[in-house]
């Protein structure tokens, strides 16, 4: 049986435009898991669980939900260690590598590890770059860090690639939950062609036709979390 990587890996290599949905537990209403799992796209093929706060921590509660309603891989994208649950099929094992605070770089790994070590879940170590998308975002202000600029596309690249290098086996482009801006088509691209692992991009995607730019830019994966949660995606 594959990994989540390998199929995702497979997926790619066969064209397949790569659809997540970013599901926050601390707003994800559980005992409407079913509509909400229904009201989303066919073309959905992942589900992310997590957000950048943890104050009421109901992970654990939001897979149970997620499992009994759906059968698409269920992926930890976690801001916090404390929001690592093993019901969960995979961990996106972020490195903040636009930020330069010790506590996301290396930190909450270390609070991960006596979690993950004991658990079955699949670890998909992935560099996690955070773009300017024109407002604060929750990543922001709770990392303390700065987002790369969009016309600093050769630091964008430069970072990629550090982590390529690095050896994560994912990039994640993201301006943020709600983001006025989303990452422009020319870092997509440029990402892209200086990479050989996928792309996920993420923030600020609000319609069908961005969705399908941001796939014609060059993402192996689109990330969409506020816009399917308040039902302002239009299709």
């Amino acid at each position: 049986m594959n990994s989540i990587y390998e199929n995702i890996l497979q997926d790619i290599s066969n064209r397949k435009q790569l659809l997540a949905v970013l599901i926050d537990p601390e707003t994800f209403q559980i005992e409407n898991g079913s509509l909400f799992l229904k009201s989303l796209p066919q073309q959905v093929t992942h589900l992310f669980v997590g957000g950048s706060t943890s104050e009421n921590n109901k992970t654990s509660d939001t897979i149970q939900c997620l499992k009994k309603c759906s059968k698409l891989p269920l992926i930890l994208f976690p801001g916090d260690a404390k929001q690592i649950t093993s019901t969960a099929n995979a961990i996106l094992f972020l490195s903040l590598l636009s930020g330069r605070n010790p506590e996301y770089l290396i930190e909450q790994h270390l609070k991960a590890v006596p979690i993950l070590k004991n658990t079955h879940i699949e670890i998909i170590p992935t560099g996690y770059i955070l773009i300017d998308g024109g407002k604060e975002s929750a990543v922001e202000r709770v990392s303390k860090t700065k987002p790369i600029a969009q016309n600093q596309i050769k630091k964008i690249i430069n970072t990629a690639l550090a982590g390529q290098y690095l050896g994560k086996k994912l990039i994640y482009l993201e301006a943020g939950s709600g983001a006025l801006h989303r990452v422009n088509n020319k870092i997509i691209s440029e990402v892209k062609k200086a990479v050989q692992i996928p792309l996920l991009v993420g923030g600020g995607i609000t319609s069908a036709k961005e969705l399908q730019e941001v796939f014609n830019a060059g993402a192996d994966m689109v990330v969409i979390g506020t816009a399917f949660e308040t039902q302002t995606f239009e299709m």
